[in-house]
């Protein structure tokens, strides 16, 4: 290569960086430019807007930005020095995400307090212990103590004025104040708060030390009426919907296993009209599961998901299975939607509903947790991978050394214990030995379903004896009822 040449490479224009870097990215490269590159200095954008309030001209201040674990958001924050009004707010940079989330934090040390939450305009906060909900409004970048404080103080306002004209209402709100304070001390752990978003683009920060029970995350598919407040595409009934050639029944007129029908669908995603094809697979050893896949052709979305059935068993059942070798990360595994997976010498904990059904190997499974993390924890900053300008240096060494050691561990070069803990026990794990022989890598015990997992599977509202009595007095309640409304 000629001088000539060498000179012009060099001399050649930076790639484009993303309007959503991350800040610290942003700084270290104002800080440090690259040869040729022209760095610009004024990070926030400002454009003169009108001031709702005074109805005169203000400023509005937008800074695009990456959070940590999350994705792009703009912070917009307007100010008016005429009349000294004032304004923040925060906009998710992205479309609508195909599923709507819920997040839930149970809190039990003041650390947890520090915990980013990001609440979209259309997300709803709940602190569950305190009974309290936060109905969807302006959008926030905060974390847990800045928003139960600001709930707080919002209900401190004009108590006064309440004390004097509404005594009850003033007496009932101190109730509640007075338990946020004591949350907010400290007085009050263990408790919980979820932010559920229709939207997808609300977040709470998880850490790597949270175990099975602290951080979760749950997807799930919007309703019609979510799906028409934000304003997305109905079925309008005009598209043909292709009606699918269906595989017979067999006489009793149930599905036959191993054949797959399809049947017509709406997109959670865009609401057009998509097809869902369905299997029922005779798992050996185990019982019957049903395989569910959804494709739309309109907007690309795909999902699929494993759903198990029969009646629930009276006790939970938890599997420990030891991976040593190559022939272990092939075994078949069943991860049912209420199954918690644990591994300890991975630190890793995965929490009931955050992957969905899973019919898989050992190795697609932790694969799937590793491209699920990967893409959640470093999402911030795609470009450099270095997972936002709030992750510190010694938060990515953290997580640097989890993934390797979760890529070792996919690799065979390392041994670890799978444990899934399924209060339905609906999960499985293939035996690479036949009945009688027990297989030694694979430990099976019963347990005894928690109040909590009994609240949250919902069988404590199950009744399956007496209640057709108690159906009869409703209806004769309701006949009496009757008749004295027409005397």
């Amino acid at each position: 290569m000629s001088a000539a040449d060498n000179t012009s490479a060099s001399a050649a224009p930076a790639a484009p960086t993303s309007e959503f870097e991350a800040i610290g990215s942003r700084i270290n490269r104002s800080a440090n430019p690259v040869d040729g590159e022209e760095v610009e200095d004024k990070f926030v954008q400002e454009i003169e807007s009108l001031c709702m309030n005074c109805h005169d001209n203000g400023v509005t201040r937008l800074f695009l930005t990456a959070i940590p674990y999350f994705r792009e958001i703009i912070l917009m924050s307007f100010e008016c020095d005429k009349c000294g009004f004032k304004n923040n707010e925060i906009q998710a940079a992205t479309s609508v995400q195909p599923k709507g989330t819920h997040y839930e934090l149970r809190l039990t040390e003041q650390e947890d307090f520090s915990r980013t939450v990001v609440k979209s305009d259309t997300a709803t906060v709940n602190f569950i212990e305190l009974d309290l909900e936060v109905p969807p409004g302006r959008g926030q970048l905060t974390n847990v103590e800045g928003l139960l404080s600001t709930v707080i103080d919002d209900l401190e306002l004009r108590q006064d004025v309440r004390k004097e004209h509404d005594p009850e209402v003033y007496e009932k709100l101190q109730e509640v104040i007075k338990k946020g304070r004591d949350m907010l001390e400290g007085r009050s752990f263990p408790f919980r708060v979820f932010v559920d978003d229709p939207t997808g683009n609300s977040f709470i920060a998880p850490n790597l030390t949270d175990g099975v029970g602290k951080w979760s995350k749950r997807e799930y598919a919007r309703t019609p009426e979510q799906n028409a407040a934000l304003g997305l595409a109905a079925t309008d009934g005009t598209a043909e919907e292709a009606e699918p050639h269906q595989p017979s029944l067999d006489a009793n007129g149930d599905i036959i296993p191993n054949e797959v029908y399809s049947f017509p669908a709406s997109c959670p995603g865009c609401m057009h009209s998509c097809t869902t094809n369905m299997k029922m697979v005779d798992i050996p050893r185990f019982k019957q599961v049903v395989l569910m896949s959804t494709v739309c052709d309109a907007c690309g979305y795909r999902s699929n998901d494993v759903k198990t059935g029969g009646e629930i068993p009276e006790f939970g059942e938890r599997i420990t299975l030891k991976v040593t070798d190559e022939l272990d990360l092939a075994r078949d595994i069943l991860k049912s939607e209420s199954c918690a997976l644990e591994c300890p010498e991975l630190n890793l904990s995965v929490n009931p509903g955050t992957l969905g059904g899973r019919f898989t190997t050992v190795e697609g499974l932790f694969t799937q947790v590793r491209d699920d993390l990967r893409n959640q924890i470093f999402q911030g900053d795609a470009a450099s991978g270095a997972g936002g300008d709030s992750l510190t240096s010694e938060e990515k060494s953290t997580w640097d050394a989890f993934f390797e050691n979760l890529d070792s561990a996919i690799r065979g070069e390392r041994e670890f214990t799978v444990v899934l803990s399924d209060p339905l026990a609906s999960s499985y794990v293939q035996s690479l030995v036949d009945p009688p022989a027990v297989d030694e890598k694979i430990t099976r015990e019963s347990y005894k379903r928690t109040e909590e997992e009994e609240e949250d599977l919902g069988l404590k509202d199950i009744k399956v004896e007496g209640y057709e009595e108690e159906e009869k007095g409703e209806d004769k309640k309701e006949e009496e009822k009757k008749e004295e409304d027409k005397a």
